[in-house]
């Protein structure tokens, strides 16, 4: 993309008095990970602020697997390059803490229950890749190709995943878990390894083959497969999305523009996402899940670059700018300043009073990809 076009890219996204606040944004949630990162104590990143019980939850290995990308990203972004060295402790602890068989343990690290997981250990090789990537230590790149082996193995002939789901998630098959394979996409590209890329495709073959003509997608929710969250629609879609084209698939790329734009068609004015979507794309509840707002907002800008899409484009900007105007950047309590919180309002239905890691991540994410096209969270 060439310069002009990046700068004509910008000026028809955030409008330019949203942009201080855009940046003032990011770094105020580069700051909460960073916290998080400092409370959890072990190196890996809390996953969640309670407001109710003013308390911080223990480590959780799947989310600081893939915040470890965002990290790297943001410390070329703002030239903050301590954040690169926290990037290197979350890889350093995630390597510690693989288990012996190649997987990733599911839950925090306070949980009692300790088993593998398809899903957790997917979003980790997203962690490993982009540190290898970054240092060249073998310890990533060992880590990396052990996990990966994992999922292979652990993945059925039709390309379903259908062993060691999260014992944490009430479903145990999960079309979500095309993230998975996005996370063995980027293996291959790393390590070099065609099995993996092979198996990602045959894990999003899978998926499209259970989706429904208007590109929904069943068994794609934690709790409720009737009415997934917008934060489990966007991890099946982006994985759809970025799996196809790794492998330059374009029916999968089809999909995930008909879908992206069925998702689309439910944004409120405000620029707000229902928290929860039925099977005809429409609002089942009234709250807002401000992590699928930040992750479709990724999806719409990748889109919007790939195929041109002024609409997603002006989707993904309403979807930022809401965000933006949640955003507390001055709060006294450190556990509330620049995080971003699970649920609008509040007391809403999906992590009711938390501030998640996950959801700082994405926005960070939507952020940064807004001001660098070229960027990929």
């Amino acid at each position: 993309m060439t310069h002009a076009c990046l700068l004509a890219w910008k000026d028809r996204l955030l409008p330019r008095a949203r942009a201080p606040r855009a940046r003032l944004a990011l770094d105020a949630i580069a700051d909460w990970l960073g916290r998080a990162q400092d409370e959890s104590g072990c190196g890996g990143v809390c996953a969640n602020y309670d407001l109710q019980k003013r308390h911080w939850a223990g480590a959780y290995p799947e989310t600081t697997g893939y915040i470890i990308p965002t990290l790297f990203n943001y410390a070329e972004h703002s030239g903050r390059t301590e954040f690169r060295d926290r990037a290197i402790r979350m890889a350093d602890w995630e390597t510690e803490i693989q288990l012996s068989d190649g997987g990733v343990r599911a839950g925090t690290m306070d949980a009692s229950t300790v088993v593998p997981a398809i899903f957790n250990t997917g979003q980790v090789l997203f962690g490993w890749a982009r540190a290898f990537e970054e240092t060249q230590e073998p310890r990533y790149q060992d880590s990396l190709v052990r996990a990966s082996d994992w999922l292979v193995d652990a993945q059925d002939d039709d390309g379903a995943w259908r062993r060691f789901a999260s014992p944490f998630a009430s479903h145990r098959l999960n079309t979500y878990n095309t993230r998975t394979a996005y996370g063995l996409a980027v293996a291959a590209k790393v390590i070099g390894d065609g099995r993996y890329l092979l198996a990602a495709q045959r894990n999003v073959a899978w998926a499209l083959t259970q989706a429904e003509a208007n590109g929904w997608l069943p068994n794609n929710c934690l709790e409720d497969n009737e009415h997934p969250l917008t934060h489990t629609i966007a991890y099946a879609l982006r994985g759809i999305l970025e799996v196809s084209v790794a492998a330059g698939d374009a029916r999968g790329m089809d999909f995930a523009v008909r879908a992206a734009k069925a998702v689309a068609k439910a944004q409120r004015p405000d620029g707000a996402l229902p928290g929860r979507l039925d099977r005809q794309w429409r609002a089942s509840v009234s709250w807002s899940c401000v992590t699928g707002n930040a992750q479709m907002a990724v999806i719409w800008l990748r889109l919007a670059e790939l195929v041109g899409e002024p609409a997603l484009t002006a989707a993904a900007d309403r979807a930022i700018n809401f965000n933006l105007s949640l955003m507390d950047l001055n709060n006294a309590n450190l556990g509330i300043r620049g995080g971003v919180k699970g649920s609008h309002p509040l007391d809403g239905g999906y992590m009711r009073y938390r501030y998640p890691n996950w959801a700082a991540k994405f926005f960070a994410d939507a952020l940064m990809l807004h001001d660098n096209p070229a960027s990929i969270g």
